[in-house]
């Protein structure tokens, strides 16, 4: 049964309810920048939802400042005890916790990460409902709020930046002293390329918005047969997905949605673009008992063509052999050495350049932010208003009354330190 917490004002003998949504500051280190809701979008949600109201927690940090949210008539607050719905991006250090409050962030439990087991623990002991971001989703699974497209698109603007570093041909500024996405495109706009592929896996969010960076660019997007076989007197990419990188093992022709119900049936045919590809941008969804795409046995092969590897996807010692580590903002390209198998100088002849970093929609808060809280304002704000209608909250509450909910359930072992 669905339960939403309202302040209740008796206003003329009728009661009205009002929900009281609080901005969290980000207390977790390394700083992030970014916020649920942006100034333009909290004024939008009191505008939609006159029974709304928000306050903001004072910040140093966030991209948005204090006066920002002050000019659009928010207040701003030293605490937030009085909110019922508490609003923000990464985990809330337990000691910031407040009992009894509704959470939104992410949690990084939803995979039983160890380094987070205690935070679980600390959110059922102070009964508190913790919605993860990372699990709203609509009634076919599919996630209704990310930062997956900010993500490919500093992850495709990085990799650009690794491979002029690479190979010594142009210097890029960093992502995070730029202001924008425009601002990221006017300076790969200036650039000059060689005659390259550049291969792209996924068409999601993150690959998708990898993809913008690349039209931006104006680089000529070509077919598989194409990219696998002819010659180019400029750069030309090619996105693939897993029906494309993956074949059956039993020679039975195979397809997406065939891949994704049964990982297991198939092996990689990733290799065929290894061959011929000069760059390479990871932006794919990598499932429990996929095949990896590229093995670090691959990597040793004389044929294996591939210098750089921009890996937004960023999983370790997975799929992209070459992926050894999370690299970080501050330092974000490191050498993968294949034959020996370890890390190594980029700029090394043989080695493969990686920029893996693990949270690159950090570097562009602004524009992350407004893109991720129009989502949220669009399919979680309403839920509060319509009594759940379309069961987004009852989809991502993990945690309820000091216990899991029935949906998280699986993570009783992981709670208890039995996993």
């Amino acid at each position: 049964m669905l339960t939403l917490p309202f302040t209740l004002i008796l206003v003329n003998n009728y009661t009205k309810f009002y929900m009281k949504f609080g901005i969290i500051r980000e207390r977790k280190n390394p700083p992030d920048l970014r916020v649920v809701l942006s100034p333009g979008e909290c004024q939008n949600v009191l505008s939609k939802f006159p029974k709304a109201e928000i306050l903001v927690e004072s910040s140093p940090i966030r991209v948005f400042s204090d006066q920002e949210y002050i000019d659009k008539g928010l207040q701003i607050v030293q605490n937030l005890e009085e909110c019922e719905v508490l609003l923000g991006v990464k985990e809330v250090p337990i000691n910031a916790l407040i009992p009894n409050k509704k959470y939104f962030f992410f949690s990084h439990t939803i995979k039983k990460q160890p380094y987070n087991r205690d935070l679980l623990r600390a959110i059922l002991e102070k009964n508190i409902e913790l919605y993860d971001h990372e699990v709203i989703t609509n009634t076919k699974g599919a996630r209704l709020v990310a930062f997956g497209r900010y993500a490919g698109i500093v992850g495709a603007y990085n990799g650009f930046r690794a491979f002029g570093l690479k190979h010594d041909l142009y210097q890029l500024p960093k992502a995070e002293t730029l202001v924008d996405q425009q601002a990221l495109i006017n300076e790969l706009k200036k650039i000059q390329l060689p005659q390259i592929k550049i291969l792209l896996t996924g068409k999601g969010r993150v690959g998708n918005g990898a993809k913008e960076m690349l039209h931006a660019m104006g680089l000529h997007q070509v077919g598989v047969t194409e990219y696998l076989k002819d010659d180019f007197e400029y750069p030309v990419y090619c996105q693939i997905d897993a029906s494309e990188y993956n074949k059956r093992k039993d020679g039975v022709r195979g397809n997406k949605a065939d891949f994704f119900e049964n990982p297991e049936a198939y092996e990689s045919n990733f290799f065929r673009f290894a061959k011929v590809t000069d760059f390479y941008i990871a932006g794919h969804f990598y499932g429990d008992g996929a095949p990896y795409l590229y093995t670090r046995e691959d990597a040793k092969h004389p044929d294996f063509k591939i210098k750089v590897v921009a890996d937004i996807s960023c999983d370790i010692d997975g799929p992209v052999a070459s992926t050894i580590r999370p690299s970080t903002i501050a330092d974000p390209v490191y050498g993968y050495d294949p034959i020996g198998e370890n890390e190594t100088d980029y700029k090394n002849k043989d080695a493969i350049a990686v920029m893996a970093v693990d949270n690159l929609p950090c570097e562009l808060p602004r524009d992350a932010s407004v893109g991720f809280g129009e989502a949220f304002s669009n399919y979680v704000i309403p839920a509060f208003f319509n009594k759940d209608a379309q069961g987004i909250l009852d989809r991502a509450r993990m945690t309820q009354n000091g216990k899991l909910t029935e949906r998280f359930a699986y993570l009783q072992d992981y709670v208890d330190g039995k996993e």
